[in-house]
């Protein structure tokens, strides 16, 4: 059986770090297919070129010429990746506008991996607080791992674990519990040791009040 994974990019230059971002997982994501013995069809819409049929649609309501084909792509797909850039905390306009003109259960039930490109690694409370309720709106299944990519990660090894970890998850939830048993010998770090590697956890394990919470968040 062939899996068709589509990844949607958000990113607004040319080259961009969110495109840079998806290519990694789209990547890691058919490793793990393969690794499965499935073949895999691998699809990238980039939302940058349809930005103006975005717009129109958001007018009309009728999706136009290339725009058409992308949302038939991803609403048809086996498995959804889902990069945007963080804009003011949140994903992009240009991101947001896309699926705002998806019918609310487009992606029923649909596996998908949420991921973020930002200046610092403090923006990855955007995949919780953003993206995932985007998603869940929509009906639907984010896998566990998010990935925030911020400019010091790329050609780090823990971006590199991240990566892996929710491909894994993503083909985990794809092709059901044979992936899983596969990505439990994977030897990912445990979830507390990633977040200390990353640099969020030296930080902030030994905050009890607040204010100092935050004092240190804005540091």
């Amino acid at each position: 059986m062939t899996r068709r994974i589509v990844a949607v990019t958000a990113g607004l230059s040319e080259p961009s770090s969110t495109r840079l971002l998806t290519d990694r997982l789209t990547e890691a994501v058919a490793r793990h297919v393969t690794a499965h013995g499935e073949e895999v069809v691998v699809e990238v819409v980039e939302l940058r070129p349809l930005a103006r049929l975005i717009a129109d649609q958001m007018l009309t309501r009728f999706p136009t010429g290339e725009l058409t084909g992308a949302i038939e792509k991803v609403i048809s797909a086996d498995a959804l990746i889902a990069v945007s850039p963080v804009f003011s905390g949140s994903y992009s306009g240009l991101f947001k506008s896309f699926f705002d003109n998806l019918d609310v259960g487009a992606l029923d039930g649909k596996p998908v991996l949420v991921a973020a490109t930002g200046g610092s690694a403090r923006h990855s409370l955007m995949l919780d607080h953003a993206m995932r309720p985007l998603f869940s709106y929509l009906h639907a299944s984010v896998v566990p791992t998010g990935v925030m990519a911020a400019t010091d990660d790329f050609g780090t090894p823990g971006l590199d674990r991240r990566v892996d970890r929710a491909a894994a998850e993503l083909v985990t939830a794809l092709l059901g519990s044979a992936a899983g048993s596969a990505a439990g010998r994977s030897g990912f770090l445990p979830a507390d040791e990633e977040q200390r590697e990353a640099g969020f956890t030296d930080r902030f394990d030994d905050v009890t009040d607040f204010g100092e919470l935050l004092r240190r968040a804005s540091s």
